[in-house]
């Protein structure tokens, strides 16, 4: 057989080696690898953490319980990044002030390594008080002390530190899809917010909460301001509910109709996890025997057994709320001085 020309050779080899190329870069990824979304970060060597910080905001002392109870998590899971703590100007946190505000303030600061910034509450009359006050969020926005900071609600917990997220591609605003909405509205969530404050951004802010509507609160603003131009970040594994392990329809959560729902499997890879149980109240108010037993996820069809005895999603909620209770206690104690133990994140019964 003749021999190719040495031409026509390296032509045949870079045509081989782009299609190689192409499949790779763009290859569709499988249902094993859907759920573990891996976003294109910057490399970790040589970051100055000090830029970036977590924010909190507090405008009650049960909130402010809970914004510890996600410090000392940052705190234990190791995270980098600063801990910013927004609080009402009206709390003390002088040494000699023995409130459970003041209190819990010093523990945020002196035992989690949060950096206290006293605020005024960004309010409006009428409706619920919490979501009346939930402007004081986007306070986040002016915090150009850092590049960049990560607002998450404290009616949460977080299972892993999400550290890398500060290292993605700048934009001013990067936020989850509220995957269990109509996803023909695309509305993004502000339960998790990863935000480059500038002095412009604030002032758009600012200007919308003065034109806002009477049901506008800062899900509402976020939404106007960016929902054409947020970052998406993906809500597998950053933004869940604890109401799907109650749902029996979990396509929304997946993002596809193929993948089989696994409850142990989808909380080990989560790394932030909102309580919204809706009529099972928030876990720091006490619920009902009844309401409990009434609204908690039942048990699945098991094939092995023939028998609905698959009660890993109720064991893994069950274990959320108790877990949640007893870290509360544990945390938030004021009037215990001994040392919080350590303690590993709750790991689920299956």
């Amino acid at each position: 057989m003749p021999s190719m020309p040495s031409k026509a050779l390296r032509i045949v080899l870079l045509a081989v080696a782009a299609v190689v190329g192409f499949v790779v870069l763009f290859r569709v990824p499988t249902s094993a690898s859907y759920g573990h979304s891996h976003l294109i970060t910057q490399s970790e060597n040589h970051v100055d953490w000090s830029r970036f910080a977590y924010t909190q905001y507090v405008t009650n002392t049960e909130y402010l319980c809970n914004s510890v109870m996600l410090f000392e998590a940052l705190h234990r899971l190791g995270s980098k990044a600063d801990r910013l703590m927004m609080y009402p100007e009206e709390f003390s946190v002088a040494d000699g002030d023995h409130s459970r505000q003041a209190k819990l303030l010093q523990i945020a600061r002196d035992k989690y390594g949060a950096k206290l910034q006293p605020i005024q509450v960004q309010s409006r009359n009428g409706g619920d008080q919490t979501w009346a006050e939930s402007y004081t969020k986007l306070l986040a926005f002016n915090q150009t002390q850092y590049d960049r900071v990560l607002s998450l609600d404290s009616d949460s917990t977080v299972l892993q530190a999400m550290d890398e997220l500060f290292l993605l591609p700048l934009c001013p605003v990067a936020m989850p899809r509220a995957y269990w909405l109509d996803p023909n509205d695309r509305v993004l969530s502000s339960q998790v917010v990863l935000i480059q404050p500038s002095n412009f951004e604030f002032n758009r802010i600012m200007n919308a909460i003065s034109k806002a509507q009477s049901t506008d609160y800062d899900m509402e603003i976020v939404n106007d301001l960016y929902k054409d131009s947020a970052l998406v970040l993906p809500h597998r594994p950053y933004d869940l509910l604890t109401g799907e392990f109650r749902s029996k329809k979990h396509e929304d959560y997946l993002g596809n109709p193929l993948e089989k729902w696994d409850p142990a499997a989808v909380f080990a890879e989560a790394k932030f996890l909102h309580f919204s149980d809706w009529p099972v109240p928030k876990p720091w108010i006490e619920a009902s025997a009844s309401v409990i037993e009434e609204k908690q996820p039942t048990c699945d069809f098991n094939p092995l057994t023939q028998k609905d005895d698959d009660c890993r999603a109720l064991n893994i909620w069950l274990g959320i709320y108790d877990d949640f209770k007893k870290r509360r206690q544990m945390i938030c104690n004021t009037d215990d001085t001994n040392e919080i133990a350590d303690r590993d994140v709750f790991i689920p019964t299956t």
